[in-house]
């Protein structure tokens, strides 16, 4: 079993932890609680660089190692780090568990060293027919971001 943690930061109160675990070449369940953010879908993805010297803006596009548009988490062709939405309710607070094939722990494409992303805006899943659908799934603004660490 391999583990996964990652803190979320925000200049703009919103807090967090997501947990990872993956078990041999298994998929990859994510654990979330996220708090601050406003009610509604907000897109989540993992992006590719664990870079936070600039905030969330320097951790890069979405992880995508194979080169893929944008899509939804269940869709064939879709960027790795592609995980849709989280469901906040009107307190303000998220809780939610995804399971993915496509975001390792371990191998050439793990995503440990990279960063986990929550958005302002609910991702349209590439499906919107706005100019950044197929890139961003239109998400908006990067509100909370944090570093995925090895957790023992």
């Amino acid at each position: 079993m391999v583990k996964g943690v990652a803190v979320l930061k925000s200049s703009e109160g919103v807090n967090g932890t997501i947990f990872f675990t993956q078990e041999g070449d298994g998929p990859t369940t994510v654990n979330g609680n996220v708090s601050g953010l406003k009610p509604g879908l907000h897109g989540f993805h993992v992006h590719a660089l664990g870079d936070t010297t600039n905030g969330c803006l320097s951790t890069g596009p979405h992880f995508n190692p194979a080169g893929k548009e944008h899509g939804a988490p269940e869709d064939e062709v879709r960027h790795a780090g592609d995980l849709g939405n989280v469901t906040v309710g009107e307190d303000g607070t998220a809780a939610f568990t995804i399971i993915d094939e496509q975001i390792p722990l371990t191998g050439p494409h793990s995503i440990i060293g990279r960063a986990v992303v929550v958005h302002g805006d609910a991702d349209d899943l590439g499906k919107g027919g706005h100019e950044l659908s197929k890139t961003t799934g239109n998400a908006g603004g990067r509100v909370a971001c944090g570093i995925i660490g090895i957790q023992g």
